[in-house]
């Protein structure tokens, strides 16, 4: 592009024009004339505002502000990938990150007199809005994409804000989150930190602002306010890294402390080991003493019930322990059935007495088996001798 005949063929055309002022002005901002007017005007209105377009909807300059955001990144990107060609990613990410956060936005915004343009309500000017300006910074970006194109964006940044407003290389060298730095510094010397929101309060305008402390070991090392608790980290986080870097008793405290607790811990271990071998030590005591004791202590109760209540047992003979064997397994036998006899067999059993096995000291005589006869009316006497 040939900038130089574009803006005399523009400045020819504005002097057609009965509404001049704002081209001049975006013209001294931008390095160009501007060709559609009302994108620009869309990027400078906050969401604060009331105005409306034909069909009644709502007008703000968030959906130029995506875009802007997306566009603003990759011509950074651009920049420095042409710019720094021996370094790594890890380089590049970090100074893209260090120009595209909001902080850099604003300081950008007033620099170069946007945040004059910015339209919003009367409420906002009493309000903290951290982001308003740098918010219309990437709206304004992306109207330029809108409205010239990306050429006219790298143009842009690298003509007018990195050349005149951003010292690019100073940027890459400056170390700007101290909260990184600080978690590293006590890393290295094994310090407990903390970093505390303390309090937090509301400003006019319903805007927050929160205070935050950073404590190394305890100690309260930096303090920090901010509209966003990531900004006041960093406040504190800054104070104490300075702090860290420049008092030389200050370390020496901390690292006082950091050895006081670490030995505080070492002393509490053996205490607690102490304690730990001498449970099973005296559960061993107590195993060791538990079969002495146990069986002495029922003895005495026992003896005296047991003398007192069970009368004199005589002792027991080879006799008397035959008898009761023999009158148990009598007990236990059934009894054999006896059959009937008639009364004509009467006479013979006068005759041949049978004898009969005491139950207690004999046996019973074994019996011959009998042969099956017919039954016999009469039985004739057996003749006595």
């Amino acid at each position: 592009m040939n900038l130089s005949i574009e803006n005399t063929i523009d400045r020819v055309r504005l002097l057609l024009r009965k509404d001049k002022e704002p081209y001049l002005r975006l013209y001294n901002i931008m390095g160009f004339y501007p060709h559609d007017l009302s994108l620009y005007r869309v990027a400078l209105m906050h969401r604060s505002t009331t105005s409306t377009n034909r069909k009644m909807r709502h007008v703000n300059n968030e959906r130029l502000e995506f875009l802007g955001d997306a566009i603003l990144g990759a011509v950074v990107a651009d920049i420095v990938y042409d710019r720094y060609k021996k370094q790594q990613e890890g380089f590049l990410t970090t100074l893209r990150s260090k120009i595209v956060k909001r902080e850099t936005l604003n300081e950008l915004a007033v620099k170069i007199g946007l945040d004059k343009l910015v339209i919003h309500s009367e409420r906002m000017i009493a309000a903290h809005n951290n982001y308003m300006n740098g918010n219309a910074f990437e709206a304004f970006i992306g109207a330029i994409y809108m409205d010239r194109g990306y050429e006219y964006c790298m143009y842009f940044m690298k003509e007018r804000i990195l050349q005149d407003f951003i010292d690019i290389d100073r940027m890459s060298n400056k170390e700007e989150n101290y909260k990184s730095k600080i978690i590293e510094w006590c890393q290295h010397y094994q310090c407990q930190f903390d970093f505390v929101v303390t309090d937090e309060k509301m400003e006019s305008g319903n805007a927050p602002k929160f205070f935050s402390e950073v404590r190394i070991e305890d100690v309260v090392c930096g303090k920090g306010t901010g509209y966003s608790k990531k900004e006041s980290h960093q406040q504190a986080a800054q104070q104490a890294y300075r702090k860290v870097q420049s008092d030389v008793k200050f370390v020496n405290m901390l690292i006082d402390r950091r050895n006081q607790r670490i030995n505080g811990k070492k002393e509490a271990q053996p205490q607690q080991s102490q304690k730990q071998q001498s449970q099973p030590q005296q559960q061993q005591q107590l195993q060791r003493q538990q079969p002495q004791s146990q069986p002495l202590q029922p003895k005495q109760p026992l003896q005296q019930p047991l003398q007192t209540s069970l009368p004199e047992v005589k002792p027991e003979t080879k006799k008397t322990r035959r008898r009761t064997k023999e009158t148990i397994e009598v007990k236990e036998k059934p009894a054999k059935e006896v059959k009937p006899v008639k009364k004509s067999t009467a006479k013979t059993e006068e005759a041949n007495p049978v004898k009969v096995a005491n139950p207690v000291t004999e046996e019973a005589p074994q019996k011959k088996p009998r042969r099956r006869t017919s039954a016999v009316k009469k039985t004739k006497p057996i003749p006595e001798e």
